[in-house]
């Protein structure tokens, strides 16, 4: 007889594949985590050389596409360019970042990135940057290497899904800006997610800003040490200070997850 675990399992793992997310880790509950994220081939290249705008839907069928001349910049200097440029409600599908990266994406309000890789994450992978507390960011499928700062930084306002997602040699996965001019509440929700050592912390909140985290299915590979931090706490400011910390337990209100929900292997 086949489990309800089992069941829902399959579901998943057909709804994923319907969204061309056959990469991503599918996991039954009680099962211990799938092995390594399966990295993708690309399907051609295009080099960038302007900030490409994206608007409604965009499927680029598994090309790597990376910076070129202006854009040509792997660093970590601030205030670069994206390779690619998001309007408010736009679907980016199916799309590999390689190098130079850039800064990779930004979202200027609520998106959806589907099952999009970066080789080489340069400045950030994505920055969300919409100011309404009603936005929703979505990230579904995908993964990124090489970060040697953030993957993904939240400046703006609203909610961050990210789920079925990969990391590998990593600073942050995701941090809510510590010091911008503007500062906002922010949510932050991390569910089947794979990182692998080495990494700083997969997420970083701000608690006098209100904001909150959420994990869920975490799998970290290779931290035998258990160095990477699940939820980073800080005291953020709009100053542009460094802030400092405010602790990394989970606490139900800020870093919420048991210790159920992160599995070592």
């Amino acid at each position: 007889m086949t489990s309800p675990a089992r069941t829902r399992a399959r579901a998943l793992a057909g709804g994923l594949a319907a969204l061309g997310l056959t990469s991503v880790m599918i996991m039954t509950e009680g099962a211990s985590p799938a092995s390594a994220a399966t990295w993708p081939t690309a399907n051609g290249s295009q080099a960038v050389t302007a900030t490409i705008s994206v608007s409604g839907t965009k499927d680029y069928g598994m090309k790597r596409l990376y910076g070129s001349g202006d854009l040509g910049t792997g660093g970590q200097n601030e205030d670069q360019d994206p390779i690619l440029d998001l309007a408010p409600g736009a679907v980016l599908k199916n799309v590999i970042i390689g190098a130079p990266a850039a800064d990779g994406i930004h979202c200027e309000g609520s998106c959806t990135l589907q099952n999009v890789w970066w080789e080489d994450v340069g400045e950030d992978a994505a920055t969300f940057r919409g100011s309404s507390s009603s936005n929703v960011y979505t990230v579904s499928g995908g993964g990124a290497k090489e970060a040697s700062d953030k993957v993904f930084q939240f400046n703006g306002a609203g909610t961050l899904n990210v789920s079925g997602f990969a990391v590998q040699n990593f600073g942050k996965l995701v941090r809510s800006c510590g010091n911008c001019s503007t500062q906002y509440k922010r949510t932050i929700n991390l569910n089947t997610i794979e990182a692998t050592y080495k990494g700083s912390a997969l997420v970083g909140i701000n608690t006098n800003y209100g904001d909150s985290a959420t994990l869920k299915n975490i799998t970290i590979v290779g931290d035998s040490g258990k160095k990477i931090v699940p939820c980073q706490k800080y005291i953020g400011n709009n100053t542009g200070a460094e802030p400092p910390k405010n602790g990394s337990d989970a606490d139900g209100t800020y870093c919420k997850y048991s210790s159920s929900d992160i599995t070592y292997k």
